[in-house]
């Protein structure tokens, strides 16, 4: 692939284009440096103004067989998955299926009384106090675990962290159980809520909420981790196939359209919008500076979401304002890409 970008390189020396040393292109590449080559890979988007001025692929999805990461391979998005999550209740909310003060038990009964005070609202900003699921897991848990598996979990624990709505905590068993809230509201797997609603409309034909035995991802990016200076494929664990947390597998190439929806009322109302974008809790216990809006982290100017599960380290940052967005997609568990994908948006925002 490198050999392709140099052929790129010398048609533009010969046609009078070169490529300045310090042009923002070659500083890209130096940052991506460590995705490059026969190692696991990532694949980087940037879109400024509407357009997509980097979108390429470094390294290799796929070791084994030797396959090239590209624009339109595929990772398991990891957290990033949350603001689709997300979405999809604020959908529900415009539909009238429901409120985001609904009370978790109107939508879940079987959980302990406990869980009382606990509204939609409060798991979307992670200030429910819910107990996290893989904290009470079996030690011995061979099988993978489903989204209903997560509740049935939850059933037996009749306490939460804190006071819900008293405090911050993240939450991965909050987004599982608003997984199953938005089948019961709509009468539709979660999974396929989101193909109708979310990603065919928007044309993400091979973004999905990936089902072993009943899905196929394309150009599918598997997860490798180094273990003893090898990498090994690491892909999949036992909380892998939990959807409504981590389970939606995309490409630059569908997110660039998912990232143009978010400007206008193509998919969610200006209300809506401004609800998910707005800052509703303080972030703690994390190692970032942050509030937390519906599925998305603001920073100062910046919307963002990272994404970490086994083999797999991903981050999509926005500057709205600047109308500018970053998604680095990778498929390995070392480096994480915030800083980069910072560092990589710092290029192309104005000069302060």
């Amino acid at each position: 692939m490198r050999s392709h970008f140099l052929l790129i390189a010398m048609i533009s020396l010969s046609t009078g284009c070169a490529t300045h040393a310090n042009s923002p292109g070659n500083e890209v590449d130096a940052l991506m440096g460590r995705y490059d080559g026969a190692v696991p890979g990532a694949s980087l988007l940037v879109i400024q103004d509407g357009k997509s001025v980097v979108q390429r692929g470094y390294g290799l999805s796929d070791i084994e067989n030797d396959i090239e990461a590209g624009p339109t391979t595929n990772y398991r998005l990891a957290s990033v998955t949350k603001q689709f999550t997300a979405s999809a209740i604020l959908l529900l909310a415009e539909d009238g299926r429901l409120a985001l003060d609904d009370r978790l038990r109107q939508w879940l009964p079987s959980l302990p009384a406990a869980d009382d005070a606990i509204t939609l609202r409060h798991l979307l900003t992670h200030t429910s106090g819910l107990i996290d699921y893989e904290d009470v897991m079996p030690g011995d848990t061979t099988e993978q675990l489903r989204d209903a598996d997560v509740l049935s979990l939850l059933e037996s624990q009749d306490r939460t962290y804190f006071k819900p709505g008293s405090d911050y905590r993240y939450s991965n068993s909050g987004y599982a159980l608003l997984a199953l809230i938005v089948e019961r509201a709509s009468g539709k797997t979660f999974q396929d809520f989101l193909r109708e609603r979310i990603f065919l409309p928007l044309g993400m034909h091979d973004t999905l909420a990936y089902v072993r035995g009943e899905s196929e991802v394309a150009h599918r990016a598997y997860g490798y981790s180094e273990i003893d200076g090898r990498w090994i494929r690491t892909d999949q664990s036992t909380t892998s196939a939990v959807l409504g947390d981590g389970g939606i597998y995309s490409s630059i190439a569908d997110l660039a359209k998912w990232d143009a929806a978010l400007y206008d009322d193509r998919l969610l109302s200006d209300a809506s919008r401004a609800a998910a974008f707005s800052a509703h809790a303080q972030v703690v216990g994390e190692p970032y500076q942050a509030d937390y809006g519906y599925g998305w982290r603001i920073t100062g100017d910046s919307l963002w979401h990272s994404g970490e599960t086994i083999g797999f380290r991903n981050v999509i940052v926005r500057y709205p304002r600047q109308r500018l967005t970053v998604v680095l997609l990778s498929n390995r568990d070392d480096p994480e890409p915030y800083a980069t994908a910072k560092a990589i948006a710092k290029l192309y925002l104005p000069k302060e």
